[in-house]
């Protein structure tokens, strides 16, 4: 996707927030393959929205969310373009990374889990107040003060006694409550969240969920939240962004994906999703899997998987509008025309 069809959210004119955070045609390749891991990716992040990235995994959501904030291995990978802005500052990824004094400050990110990413070593209170004497200086005193009350913030009953306990001593879902604390101890301005919640369960998801959204409502971050799971999506997004093969193929407004998706990857999604109006009924599948980087079809990176697919799909398809703020970068977008046609 270009900049040129870069949607932005769908906002009654003249309300419509700044962008926090603009990624445009951005291209990365790991060394030793020949074919871009991320290809021409573009997103916009505006304040007080959750853009959701969604797609199965090999998909490249993780990839371009580290990217973002720089967090590659150095030497591992080349951009081969694309740039990004953020607060109205735009860097050239080919030549720099985020400047490291914005990551952990001005741009925070959660992980999926967290007991790989709390040192073991370390109480609660000291990694949280760490983050907070490196980025804003001040006494140890005054950063454990913040600690406990982010620690109250974000739900942890008893801060006094959380402060000095170990992440082995917590479950998982005041672990991760702890690692939004730790991202959110500098007031950022954009939070990326890599699935947050897969390895809690149904409840705990849920909790972390409502504080997410409470959190940017209360603050007004944007955030960017990656996941595979559509009932998440559901719940907290307003944009998404439908990925596959490195590639976004479908975005925009949360209700008119839902509605009116217009990309088969994205069908081929929604029909494999559970529904209590078809109890026991026989679930919908995308065939195949998503193929590895160097197996990647030529043209239409889904075309291998979709029934729709053609002669013309190995020529790479560009993005259509398909709604208000919505667009699809398939060929045979608008798909109500293309059945119309056929029929």
């Amino acid at each position: 996707m270009s900049s040129d069809h870069c949607p932005p959210s769908e906002r009654p004119a003249g309300t419509a927030p700044a962008d926090i955070l603009r990624l445009t045609d951005f291209k990365l390749r790991f060394r030793g393959q020949s074919v871009a891991t991320v290809n021409g990716v573009s997103l916009t992040v505006s304040a007080g929205e959750i853009l959701c990235i969604v797609g199965e995994s090999g998909c490249g959501k993780s990839v371009t969310a580290m990217s973002v904030m720089g967090l590659l291995p150095k030497g591992t990978s080349d951009v081969l373009s694309g740039d990004l802005s953020f607060m109205g500052k735009t860097y050239d990824l080919r030549r720099q990374n985020l400047p490291p004094h914005l990551r952990g400050n001005q741009i925070a990110m959660i992980f999926q889990e967290p007991m790989t990413s709390l040192n073991p070593a370390f109480s609660v209170g000291d990694q949280i107040a760490e983050s907070v004497l490196q980025h804003q200086g001040g006494t140890r005193a005054e950063a454990m003060q913040r600690a406990r009350d982010l620690l109250v913030k974000v739900g942890i009953s008893a801060p006094d006694q959380r402060l000095k306990e170990y992440p082995y001593q917590l479950s998982g879902g005041m672990r991760q409550r702890v690692m939004i604390a730790i991202a959110l101890a500098n007031d950022p301005k954009l939070l990326i969240a890599d699935e947050p919640t897969t390895a809690l369960d149904v409840t705990i998801q849920a909790q972390i969920l409502d504080l997410i959204d409470e959190l940017r409502r209360d603050t007004g971050m944007g955030t960017m939240m990656i996941t595979h799971d559509l009932g998440v999506v559901a719940e907290i997004a307003d944009n998404v962004a439908v990925m596959y093969g490195g590639e976004i193929v479908e975005y925009g407004p949360v209700r008119e994906i839902f509605a009116n998706p217009q990309h088969p990857y994205t069908i081929g999604l929604m029909s494999a999703m559970p529904r209590l109006d078809r109890p026991g009924g026989r679930l919908a599948i995308v065939p195949g899997s998503v193929p590895a980087i160097e197996n990647m079809p030529s043209g239409c990176r889904f075309r291998t998987r979709c029934a729709f697919a053609n002669e013309r799909c190995t020529e790479r398809p560009l993005p259509k509008a398909a709604g208000s703020g919505h667009h699809a970068t398939c060929h045979f977008a608008p798909l109500e025309d293309h059945i119309r046609v056929q029929a």
